[in-house]
Formats: C-alpha cells, sequence, structure tokens
C-alpha cells in the first residue's frame, strides 16, 4: 500500500490529482493546508507528498523546511503556478525532490511520482513478519505460522499498516485516514469491524484495545503465544 499526501487548496486541482492517483492504485489523504502537513507527515506513513507552493497559511516552502527539520525523507513534489527560476531553486535547496508548474500533465506526474517511489524502494521490505503473522508486500499475500491466509483489499491495508509499525497505538481516525482516506466518517465502525475480521482471521490475539487510544499489535505478545 503507497500512501501519498497531497497538500493543495484548490478544490478542483486536489480532486484531480486524488482521483488520478486512486485510479493509479495508490491511496491518497488531502489536506488544503499547510500549516497541518509537517506533522501529518510526521505522525502518518506517508511514502511521497505532493505539495502546492502557493498556500492559504504558510508558503509551501516553509512546510518543507518543516518536513526536513523532522529529518523526513519522504520525497516531495512541489506543485505551483509560479515562474520563475527563484521559486524553483528555494524548493530544491530546502530539500524538494522534483518540481512541476501548473498546468501540468497528470502522466507527467505520475511518471514523476513512479521515479521517486522506485528511487526509495530499495530500502522497502518484502516481508513483514511479526510473530506469527508475515505479510508479503510484494505479492500482498497474508500468512500465520507458514499458512496462507485471504484477505479482502482493505483487510490487507489494515494488517499492512500495524504490522510496519508494532507496538504504535492507531487512534481510528488515524487508520480512517490511512486505510480509507477519510471516505468514512469519522464516528464510523467501519474501523471496529475489520478489527474483529482481522483478529478472526489471524487470531484473537493478533491486535490488543488500547482503553481510550485505540488500536496495537504488541510484537512481545505475539511472541509469546
Amino acid at each position: 500500500m503507497t500512501r501519498i499526501l497531497v497538500v493543495e487548496d484548490e478544490t478542483g486541482i486536489a480532486s484531480f490529482i486524488e482521483r488520478g492517483l486512486r485510479t493509479a492504485g495508490y491511496t491518497t489523504t488531502v489536506i488544503g493546508h499547510g500549516s497541518a502537513a509537517g506533522s501529518l507527515a510526521r505522525d502518518e506513513l506517508f511514502d511521497l507528498m505532493v505539495l502546492d507552493l502557493g498556500l492559504p497559511d504558510i508558503d509551501g516552502v516553509t512546510v518543507i523546511e518543516d518536513v526536513r527539520r523532522n529529518g523526513q525523507n519522504l520525497p516531495i513534489i512541489v506543485l505551483t503556478a509560479r515562474e520563475g527560476l527563484r521559486s524553483t531553486v528555494a524548493s530544491l535547496d530546502r530539500g524538494a525532490d522534483d518540481y512541476m508548474t501548473k498546468p501540468f500533465a497528470f502522466d507527467e506526474l505520475l511518471a514523476r511520482i513512479r521515479v521517486r517511489l522506485k528511487a526509495t524502494s530499495g530500502h522497502e521490505t518484502t516481508v513483514l513478519t511479526v510473530g506469527r503473522v508475515s505479510l508479503d508486500v510484494r505479492t500482498r499475500r497474508a500468512s500465520v505460522d507458514g499458512v496462507s491466509i485471504d484477505l479482502t483489499a482493505r483487510e490487507y491495508a489494515l494488517a499492512e499498516v500495524f504490522l510496519r509499525s508494532p507496538d504504535q497505538v492507531f487512534s481510528r481516525e488515524q487508520l480512517l485516514s490511512q486505510v480509507w482516506g477519510y471516505d468514512f466518517s469519522p464516528s464510523s465502525n467501519v474501523v471496529d469491524v475489520y478489527i474483529r475480521y482481522l483478529r478472526k482471521k489471524f487470531g484473537q490475539d493478533f491486535i490488543e484495545t488500547a482503553r481510550g487510544m485505540g488500536y496495537r499489535v504488541s510484537a512481545a505478545q505475539l511472541q509469546t503465544r
């Protein structure tokens, strides 16, 4: 599951990018303000950011600085209507990986995204294993004690979030963002429903409930069962 954060305040452009990326098989989260971008990129597990420079609250260059100051290495592709060399140089100097001016062809943006993701994929773990449970992110196959388990696309995506960050507590809102992309209301019980599905398939001890906080996979607990 490749997750892309789109920071774009123009609703039409943001919707255009989001639809195209989802059609291409990516999971997307879209926000329209730069002030939340740095913290969201820090707290969530994104693989790439598409960033508009002309945001209504803070400049996109400031967002880049914030992300890099926190030590995050996710690729950043800048989109902007600004012309001239100065903004290009400023963005790249602050840590952006690529730069496109508006209007742009979506196929070109998609190609640039693939290039950036490919450049970082050499560090990607092929098999995620916590205790008795394993996920092969290349073949998208799951297993318990070596026995294959059939998962739906949503079940797989949810399991991948947990196995990439064992022992981390995820709130319902975080899981909605990462797996469903806010397609559902925060008051929806869809997360709880899919937690039950995974427990049935992987074992009741696979996911712990952290009361008042959310859910987590405990690596130590799974190793001892």
